[in-house]
């Protein structure tokens, strides 16, 4: 019996609606219908910027670390160069594709977990995925 309260209150919290147009955003301004195209836009766009920018600066960061080191190697030489780009496209390409797959299955079950509404599965597919992406990210660690 509790187990059924439990399934209809989670099907209420999944009800609740994404936007919430009577609150305020992030930026603290009221998103109307009465204000022009423009300034909706740009409040979206604020909020949208707060929310990417550390992203972008994550992947910029990561971008800049892979080009010093290959300038680097190449102040060393034309072989040394070709070493550390062979070598980086290879174990980047093999441990992003191998973590980001398995991120993706995980995608994949929680997706069917929902639409056959058992939610309290999507909680234990997070869990268990956690345990996986670590021991794979440990044993590709001594690739690095």
């Amino acid at each position: 019996m509790s187990n059924n309260k439990t399934t209809a209150e989670a099907e209420n919290e999944t009800k609740v609606p994404l936007l919430d147009y009577s609150s305020k955003g992030i930026v603290g301004e009221e998103a109307n219908e009465d204000q022009s195209l423009a300034r909706r836009t740009w409040i979206e766009s604020k909020k949208l910027w707060r929310i990417v920018g550390p992203a972008i600066f994550s992947r910029i960061a990561s971008y800049s670390m892979f080009v010093v080191s290959q300038a680097f190697a190449g102040h060393l030489g034309d072989l040394e160069l070709a070493g550390l780009s062979i070598a980086s496209s290879v174990i980047c390409g093999f441990d992003f594709g191998l973590l980001l797959g398995m991120a993706s299955a995980l995608e994949t079950l929680c997706g069917q977990a929902f639409g056959a509404k058992k939610y309290y599965m999507l909680g234990v597919y997070l869990q268990r995925s956690w345990i996986v992406l670590l021991l794979c990210g440990v044993f590709t660690l001594p690739l690095y």
